[in-house]
């Protein structure tokens, strides 16, 4: 089984579909025998896509920087919890320890999550599934605009293919294994000159 890790909201003042959302999220994961990986926090989005794995039977990994152990918004219950010098090492740590990614709704730092996998997908520095969970168009304007850059020559199409959109948790988790499944993907073709979703 493999290790995913989920990128969400932390925010405490969401609407209640986000937080269900996150908790049908790692009860499917735990469901399918998948470790979750997390941010380490245990408010918001993050703290209830932990809860819903645990309470599936699923073992949780929660990657943490100090500065947000100070703060005292720990999970404390997961499974592992490592405990990063700061935030750029946390997603270092985020990536090595996982297999796939799959990005629910949130805000500035769950889209940093994202575009730091993906960059570095683009780059071949992983070749790692990342699943971009769309519900009720919740990133439609983003992908929409992203596919702009394209037609503008800033991104090339191999590093779009990349992404893999799903508007349900089991869709999201289905591509994962069957990506999984086909083994180690070629190299993107985006590693070529213009490396990343951004223009260098």
């Amino acid at each position: 089984m493999a290790a995913i890790c989920v990128f969400c909201a932390s925010s405490t003042t969401l609407e209640q579909r986000w937080l269900d959302l996150a908790a049908e999220t790692g009860r499917v994961l735990a469901e399918r025998g998948h470790t979750l990986v997390s941010g380490g926090g245990r408010v918001g989005m993050m703290g209830t896509v932990t809860e819903g794995a645990r309470a599936a039977g699923g073992h949780t990994l929660g990657i943490i920087p100090q500065c947000l152990v100070d703060l005292e918004v720990a999970d404390e219950a997961s499974g592992e919890l490592v405990v990063t010098e700061d935030m750029a090492s946390r997603k270092n740590v985020m990536i090595d320890r996982s297999d796939a990614f799959i990005t629910l709704p949130g805000g500035l730092g769950t889209l940093d999550e994202l575009f730091e996998v993906w960059t570095t997908a683009t780059l071949d520095v992983h070749r790692k599934p990342l699943i971009l969970l769309d519900p009720d168009g919740f990133y439609t304007g983003l992908v929409d605009w992203l596919g702009t850059l394209v037609d503008r020559k800033f991104v090339r199409p191999a590093a779009m293919e990349l992404l893999l959109v799903a508007r349900t948790v089991p869709e999201a988790v289905t591509l994962i294994e069957k990506t999984l499944a086909t083994g180690p993907r070629p190299p993107s073709g985006a590693a070529q000159g213009t490396a990343s979703p951004a223009d260098h």
